[in-house]
């Protein structure tokens, strides 16, 4: 008889500082509203580069188990234990029909949610959008995929300009799990499709384009563009 057995992947140097740092929240050695000590001192504890421990930081904070404010520094946030850690258990099971699902779903809310930013932003809002724009553009000429957090605070900075705070929740939920769903397929997204950074940089900027035109409508048309091809390409993925 003939068993089928799983390759088994090597974890990267980043998930493995993400995973001790979790279990370092589970067991109570860093606690909630706890200041987390610099990039260069982490490094330096856990002895890998500092590319690393931002990549984990970005990672935690997707996941809802860190904030990092600004001119302060990063601290473990507020939670309650079961329901996080069990949300971080899913997001990382998530199996293919999941992602799509989710994706439907985040097609559903950020239609709308990019409608009324478009009609709700702020001077400060605005500001916050061009500056995500502005990080993509800086990783073009970069190796790798698309910048996880550049991506992530665009479409939370439009989340966050519509000044609905329940809808900015739902979307902040919807983001934690889509960023675990398809932080590796979108590796396999620059394979699949070579011109995907330059092409997925330019959705992005249309997108930003009309909300600062303040046109809902065309906003809402860029979105749709976006996460269109965002689908085309995990069912390609996937199938």
């Amino acid at each position: 008889m003939t068993e089928s057995y799983k390759k088994i992947k090597r974890k990267k140097i980043y998930e493995e500082v993400q995973d001790a740092l979790i279990d370092m929240i589970k067991n109570g050695e860093l606690k909630p509203g706890e200041k987390l000590p610099s990039v260069e001192q982490l490094a330096d504890n856990f002895q890998v580069g500092r590319s690393a421990i931002r990549e984990a930081l970005t990672s935690l904070r997707a996941m809802n188990v860190i904030e990092i404010k600004h001119g302060e520094g990063t601290y473990v946030k507020d939670y309650e234990s079961s329901a996080l850690f069990s949300s971080l258990s899913n997001a990382i099971l998530l199996q293919p029909n999941d992602v799509m699902n989710l994706l439907e779903v985040r097609k559903i809310v950020e239609f709308g949610a990019v409608e009324v930013a478009a009609k709700n932003f702020t001077e400060e809002d605005k500001e916050e959008i061009q500056q995500a724009i502005a990080m993509m553009e800086e990783e073009l000429g970069l190796p790798g995929e698309l910048g996880d957090e550049a991506d992530w605070k665009f479409h939370m900075s439009i989340a966050k300009a519509t000044h609905n705070p329940i809808l900015i929740d739902l979307i902040n939920n919807i983001s934690n799990l889509m960023i675990h769903s398809i932080k590796e397929t979108r590796r396999l997204f620059i394979v699949k499709e070579p011109g995907y950074k330059q092409a997925s940089y330019e959705e992005h900027s249309r997108i930003c384009e009309a909300i600062i035109n303040r046109d809902p409508v065309e906003a809402k048309k860029q979105m749709e563009i976006h996460l269109n091809h965002v689908e085309r390409l995990l069912k390609s993925v996937f199938h």
